[in-house]
């Protein structure tokens, strides 16, 4: 019941988000799709390419158009910071999700307004030509009127698809009900997953059922020529209310006021913390969101990213701190070759992400996150794999698990390419599915996290990587230009490092993965834990 009401007590923001980001993406929609139908009503040239583009929008998966504009927009931000010094708009989070769900809301509403249009009967039009009215006003007093149920059909299908959509927007850093259901199903937290999924039904079914009601009212009013009802101004107003919220509440992160100009010394107001999509990000970044509140800042944590999004937005200021881990960066981001150990790694990343990118790495935390290679006991002992080497000849017959970006990353290219491993079937999945797929045999070896409580617990074992082909993985405070010339926020995050032990974090990890606690509650372990060692 307890972790039920922490999950309702998430709701009234995430849920109003939910609302802004559909009611400013359908009108946004709306306001492109409703002018190109009107001109490609008579005019082919205009419908087709129009209709053709709109549909090929749709065929694009949500949450690959999400992070395909998200890539858009830091290349433009990237470009626009070169010319004019700074950018007024932020490439995480509020703009790309609206224009994503905006571009996919264009089709049911262009579709409906070309079919309305070019449905209405020749001989009403005819007649109105007759009578002498202009080509603009038979648009207005007789088609568009005529036409109106089937637009605003196609304005209502729109609401509900994109309701759905936005539930993806958690990926690039939005808050919105996706927020349960991503963290749900990488806690395996059955609790938020169904909360999130009946809120996001909800409100589907709801904004459904009052866009119905504004469209029998609207119809009512332009085709009856009768006053406004109730109806009409009650959704006009939530579509005010919504618009109103979402101009209130979109940021412009790239560079706020509060920043001050380049090298000034100022503190921060708020510290936007970020967190990849797995537990131990979760925990890690309420550690540091409870040690700047006691510090005297307001934060936020900006969760489930993916390794891109978070170090392109602490790149430019989106975010102001998060923990990374060093292998990571040198392989992707850096483009570098495994071969050093861990404390050159870790000296030559401090230096190139300061030159390169103005970010600033505190230090260690004191632990290492690597990824291996992990089997049943029982299957390699049965093969006799001990070694990655060992692996190689048995890789034809058996299935690979691993995270859903790794399959994409250079150290997966790395470890393939090395040992010439070549597996009959690659599968990728959120992390805390890897565990049981592998001890339930849907996969035969994963890519597990060498901090994580439940290879203990799975009877797992970490084959060895004897070339040497995976870097160090160091977990690393990274904290990004902006938020660097906060000197007291520095000191403040600077108390963290060296401050958590592996064994330390591989307990906090299993307080969640095995033994069923949240997160909050792991976290709180962890700080107590960190707090006793200073």
């Amino acid at each position: 019941m307890s972790e039920f009401v922490e999950q309702l007590g998430r709701l009234p923001v995430l849920l109003a988000w939910h609302v802004v980001l559909t009611v400013v993406a359908v009108g946004v929609g709306v306001l492109i799709a409703v002018p190109v139908g009107v001109l490609g009503r008579d005019r082919a040239w205009v419908r087709g390419p129009g209709l053709a583009v709109a549909s090929v929008v749709q065929t694009v998966p949500g949450l690959a158009l999400l992070a395909l504009v998200f890539a858009l927009l830091v290349v433009l931000r990237d470009l626009l910071a070169g010319w004019v010094g700074w950018v007024g708009f932020s490439a995480l989070g509020f703009w790309p999700t609206v224009i994503a769900l905006s571009l996919y809301a264009v089709l049911p509403v262009l579709r409906n307004v070309v079919t309305g249009l070019r449905g209405v009967d020749g001989d009403v039009v005819e007649a109105a030509r007759g009578l002498g009215m202009s080509r603009r006003q038979v648009l207005c007093r007789v088609e568009w009127p005529l036409a109106l149920p089937v637009v605003l059909a196609g304005v209502r299908t729109a609401v509900v698809w994109t309701v759905g959509v936005a539930t993806l927007s958690t990926a690039i850093g939005q808050k919105s009900l996706g927020d349960y259901i991503f963290a749900g199903l990488q806690t395996f937290n059955l609790t938020g997953i169904v909360v999130g999924c009946v809120a996001a039904a909800g409100l589907a079914l709801g904004l459904d059922a009052l866009w119905g009601w504004v469209e029998r009212g609207g119809v009512r009013r332009v085709q009856k020529r009768v006053g406004w009802g109730l109806s009409v101004w009650l959704g006009l107003g939530v579509v005010a209310l919504g618009l109103l919220i979402g101009l209130g509440e979109v940021r412009f992160a790239s560079r706020p006021a509060e920043a001050g100009g380049p090298g000034e010394v100022f503190e921060l107001e708020r510290v936007r913390i970020g967190a990849k999509n797995f537990n131990e990000q979760f925990m890690l970044a309420r550690v540091i969101e409870r040690r700047v509140e006691a510090a005297g800042y307001d934060a936020e944590r900006v969760e489930s990213l993916g390794s891109l999004n978070v170090f392109e937005a602490l790149a430019a200021g989106e975010l102001d701190v998060y923990v990374d881990y060093s292998g990571t960066i040198w392989a992707n981001a850096m483009g570098r070759e495994p071969g050093l150990g861990r404390e050159a790694v870790l000296r030559e990343m401090t230096a190139w992400l300061l030159a390169e990118k103005g970010i600033v790495c505190l230090g260690s935390l004191g632990f290492e996150n690597a990824y291996a290679l992990a089997m049943r006991e029982d299957d390699a002992e049965r093969l006799g794999v001990r070694t990655i080497d060992d692996l190689v000849r048995h890789a034809p017959a058996l299935r690979i698990g691993s995270d859903i970006e790794f399959f994409e990353r250079p150290e997966w290219a790395a470890v393939r390419d090395g040992y010439g491993l070549r597996f009959a079937d690659q599968r990728p999945m959120v992390p805390t599915l890897m565990y049981p797929a592998i001890t339930s045999g849907e996969v035969d070896v994963i890519t597990a996290f060498t901090s994580d409580g439940r290879i203990m617990r799975d009877r797992l074992r970490l084959l060895m990587d004897t070339k040497g082909v995976f870097p160090p993985y160091d977990a690393v405070v990274l904290v990004s230009e902006r938020a660097s010339r906060d000197e007291r926020l520095v000191e403040v995050l600077r108390g963290l490092v060296g401050s958590i032990e592996l064994g330390v974090m591989q307990r906090a990890n299993a307080m969640v993965d095995v033994e069923g606690k949240s997160v909050g509650e792991a976290a709180g372990w962890l700080v107590g834990e960190v707090v006793s060692d200073e």
